[in-house]
Formats: C-alpha cells, structure tokens, sequence
C-alpha cells in the first residue's frame, strides 16, 4: 500500500516559475505581471499541472547567474521538489552560454524538464532539447555580431573625433556638456616638468626621484615611479593626438591589454584631437631617446636579452625602512664579471633613505660559505657538541672576521633542530618533516572518510527499505529530506577524496621548477661540502647562475641588509639568524 501511495505522489507535477527584468523601468511598465499571468496560464492550461511556484527577480541582469530568487529556485530544484522549470523566454534565464549551459546540464540529471513558453519548447520530447540547443547557438552568435556592431560604432565614433570613453589622461579635464579636453594647469605643469627632465638627464629614475623630492604626485596622490613616468612620455595625447583601438585583447581574460599591440593599420589616429601640452616634435624626440635607451630595444631590431642574473633578487630587504632592495648590474671588472649591486627601492625613488648598497661580491662569499658552513657542522654534528662550539663552525671563514655572535635564539633554534634530528640537512629539515606529516595524515583522513562514506551508504539503503517495505510509515517529504542529507554528505565526501588524491599524484610528480630545484640543490650540494672555502666568483663562472639562484631562492627566505652588511638571514623553515657585529 505504502509503493502504490509513493507511485502516486512522484507522479505528481509541480512547476517552478521564474520570471525576471533587468531594469526598473520595465518593472514600471509591468512586464513582470504579464510574464506572471502568461506562465500560471501555460502551466495551468498548456502542460497540465496545477501546483507552481512563482519565483522573482525584478531589476537584475542576466549577464550572470548570482541572483536571490534564481538561487533559491535552484537549491529547491536540487531538493527534488519540482519536475518542471518554466520560463517566458529563454533570456530570462541567462545571456551567458556557458551559465545557461551548466544550469541545463544540471537540470538533466536532476530529471527536470525546462520549458520555454515564448520559445515554444520543452525538453522532454527529443525535438525540443534540439530545439533548445540550436538556439543557444544562436543566441551565442547574436552576442558576437553585437559585439561586432558595438566595436565598428565605437571605431566610427573615434575616425570623426569623438571620444570613447576611458580614463582621462594625467594633465586634461573632461567636460562633459562640452564633450571635450581641456588642459589642467597644475597637473600640465608636473607633465612640462618631466619632459624638461627626461631631455635634460635621459633616466626615467633621476626624473621620478626629482618630481618626488620636489612634491608633486599622481593623480591618486602617490608618488611618482619610472614606469608611470615612461607612459606620460611615450603618449602622444600631450601633443594632441588621440589614438584609439591600438591595443588588442587578451584571448585568456578576454580584457583589453597593454601588453597587446595591433598593427598601425588597425589604429584610428586623430590630430589635433585637443590642445596639446607639449609640441609634437619635442613628443617624438622624447620617444626616439626612450626607444633608443629600452633595453628591449638592441642593436639590428634584435630583442635584448639579459645575460645576467641576480642571484639575490627578490631576497635582501633594507634594515632602515624595510623596502625591498632592487637590482642593478655594477661596471665590469677586469675578467669581464659583472656583479650585482642591490640597492634600497625608496633611496632610488626618493633618495631619503641612508641605507648603502649591497654588491654580489659581498653577499656571495657570505651566504654560500655560511650555507656551507651549516652542511659541514650537520655533517659533523655529535651529542658532545656544544651550543658555543656550534657558532663557531658556522663562522668559520674569513668572511665572518667581523661578525662578534649569532642571535642566540635562532642559533639555539637550529642547534636543537640538529639535535632532534641528527640526519638530513639541517636547512630542509623542518619542511621535509612537515610534508612527511602532512602525507600522513591526509592519508589517515582517507581512510576515516571511506569509513564514513560506506556508512551513509549503508544507512541510505536502511532508509530506502523503510521508506518503501516498513509497516511503519514515514512520509515522503521525510524520506526525500533524509536522502538529501545523505548525498549530500557523502557528495562531500567524494570531493574531499578527490583533493587528498589529487594532492598525493602532485606530491609524487614533479613539475619544471620543482625539478630545478631538486637538481640546484644537488649540485650545489656537492659544491659547497668538501671546501674549507667557497670562492663564489670562480663557483659562478663553472655553474649557471641560474643554477645557483635557484639554490638560493629555495632555502632562503628573507635577507636583511645595512650599510653593506648583512644583518640577518631567515630560511624558508622559519628560523632566523642575527648577526652582531664587531663595531
């Protein structure tokens, strides 16, 4: 008796009906009552069923999905509640494809006909689910030839001078009831400034530094930099020219960029579009210096390529106001090696920091034979050996003559670490144990879920026994909300099982750069043990610095630097050491 009474409650219909307009206006001129009407009517009439919900969403977009009542409507579709979903038209829905797409896709397995009123379809015959599809085809289409129709007017509107829109370039107001440029004397006066710098000492870092120290800043109120510098310059809208459509769109973000150059033939260009704050002479003078100093720019048109590599890039920090130090490639010595000088980001912007620079020459011989010095004391490493006896192997080397101790925390630290794990090298110590812990217990979470997930399994068929076969009763909306619970969880489940799988394939394979850095280490592994001194000019000219780098960069974390010393050293396992200098 209880089956048969089952047959007959899932044989009943019920429809969810969602309508939706996108602006006030339409809600005023009451679309949303007549969609309302139209649908109950259809429902009612059309497809036979009786029970509805009204879903509603007035003054949204369809450009997405995120939409309350949309939502709403979707979680209970989910809950197995409704067997259809009616809409006016299909754009009530969704403009996007893709969103319509997956919500289509969903409402399949979920065993939920779609119906289109307007559209004249529904997808529980096989006619209408290609129906449904050839429209979305063309639905598609339409948005690409609007899109088209959208960029030709936008193009037309530019080849008779008239502006697009966008951000109004540093240096000019837009009136709007004018409908075009006029020139902002203050900031013109900072645009007239750096040209007159830039001819004079042809460094976009001198011209910045200079237009800081002399107080003016940007449009946001920040301080000038040789890249928003080097835009102003290479503009030609400061002589009056307006170009539009130069620059193309990227295919991965689907967003204009920069980065993304057309060809000339492509670009409206517009002259004497407004008045020019600079000559259009003096503009191409300017360009042709900054072209002639790009670095990106080399000799025959051939795009440079930088030889060098900054070791220590990324890693030294100033000790005065906590900038990163910024790298630069120092003069040539004798043998042709050109080392790397690292100086404070602020002190070259604004020149009001007091920190000195900082030369590979210096950083290299310390933090290689420091390293090297760590492996040899590990290798070395007894229960006999002393806190005060530690320090001291790891200041071995002339290099060190002026370091008087090592912050006594991070050196206990370490020591302990060496201590507690007397194998391995000291600098990896703390990671490797932290992955070993981490596969450990994302393994011993599988096995806990797989338990968990056999459970739910075996109480959803309990459920179903009891819902269908037991004397006693239990209703359906009980029965459906019990099931849901349970797939639910064990949907969770599955997702999680997945994670710790997919995280477990990632731990055992190894991408490019993990490989160059399992590589770097071996290499300088064998490099640095077995030398009472490393000579770090002749180690880079016999290893690829980049080789080197990576290295570096894999173990360390952190350099802090004052007047040309270096003043500590925190690895990428948390422990930091200071150094106390003699004077």
């Amino acid at each position: 008796m209880a089956k048969d009474s089952l047959s007959s409650k899932l044989s009943d219909k019920k429809a969810a009906l969602y309508i939706r307009v996108s602006t006030l206006y339409q809600i005023d001129k009451d679309s949303l009552p007549l969609q309302r009407s139209d649908l109950i009517n259809y429902c009612k009439y059309a497809l036979d069923i009786d029970k509805y919900e009204v879903f509603e969403d007035a003054g949204y977009s369809a450009k997405n999905t995120d939409r309350p009542a949309f939502q709403q409507m979707m979680a209970r579709l989910r809950s197995g509640e409704f067997s259809h979903l009616l809409v006016w038209k299909i754009d009530r829905i969704s403009r996007n494809l893709l969103d319509f797409s997956e919500m289509y896709v969903e409402l399949k397995k979920l065993g939920v006909t779609f119906v289109s009123k307007n559209e004249q379809f529904d997808t529980s015959s096989a006619m209408g689910e290609a129906m449904l599809k050839i429209i979305l085809v063309f639905a598609e289409l339409e948005r690409n030839m609007t899109s088209e129709r959208v960029k030709a007017v936008m193009i037309s509107k530019a080849k008779d001078g008239q502006w697009n829109g966008g951000k109004v370039p540093f240096g000019y107001d837009w009136g709007k009831e004018s409908k075009s440029f006029s020139i902002n004397e203050n900031e013109a006066m900072a645009v007239n400034q750096i040209y007159d710098l830039y001819e004079k000492e042809q460094s976009l870092l001198l011209v910045s530094r200079t237009l800081n120290e002399r107080g003016f800043l940007t449009r946001r109120g920040r301080a000038w930099s040789p890249t928003t510098v080097s835009s102003i310059l290479n503009n030609k809208f400061y002589a009056g020219t307006y170009i539009y459509n130069k620059y193309g769109v990227d295919p991965d973000t689907g967003n204009v960029s920069r980065q993304i150059i057309k060809d000339e033939s492509e670009w409206v260009v517009v002259e004497d579009h407004h008045p020019a704050i600079v000559g259009a002479e003096r503009q191409a003078r300017v360009s042709a210096i900054l072209e002639r100093n790009r670095r990106s720019n080399h000799r025959d048109g051939k795009k440079y390529v930088r030889k060098n590599t900054h070791i220590f890039a990324g890693l030294l920090y100033c000790a005065y106001c906590g900038g990163q130090m910024q790298a630069t490639i120092d003069r040539a010595r004798n043998d042709g090696y050109r080392p790397s000088i690292y100086a404070c980001s602020r002190k070259r912007r604004f020149n009001d920091c007091g920190n000195k620079y900082i030369s590979d020459v210096v950083i290299g011989p310390f933090v290689l034979n420091y390293i090297a010095n760590i492996l040899k004391a590990q290798k070395s490493f007894g229960k006999t050996t002393s806190v005060d006896a530690f320090e001291k192997k790891l200041l071995r080397g002339a290099m060190f003559f002026d370091v008087l101790h090592i912050d006594t925390f991070g050196l206990t630290e370490m020591y302990d670490m060496l201590r507690e794990e007397n194998s391995g090298e000291a600098v990896y110590s703390a990671v490797k144990r932290s992955k070993r812990n981490k596969q450990k217990e994302e393994s011993n979470e599988r096995d806990l879920l797989l338990a968990e997930k056999h459970r739910n399994e075996r109480a959803l068929q309990r459920l179903k026994s009891l819902f269908l076969y037991s004397d006693e009763t239990i209703s359906e909306s009980d029965y459906l909300v019990e099931k849901k619970n349970l797939t639910d969880a064990m949907d969770k489940i599955d997702k999680r099982i997945k994670e710790i799988d997919k995280s477990s394939v990632e731990q055992f394979s190894l991408s490019d750069d993990e490989f160059m850095e399992k590589a770097s280490t071996f290499i300088m592994t064998n490099a640095l043990q077995g030398k009472r001194y490393i000579d770090f000019e002749e180690m880079i000219k016999t290893i690829d610095t980049k080789v080197v780098k990576n290295f570096v960069v894999s173990i360390i974390q952190k350099i802090v630097i004052k007047d040309g010393r270096i003043l500590s050293i925190r690895f990428k396992n948390g422990i930091e050491h200071k150094f106390l200098y003699k004077t």
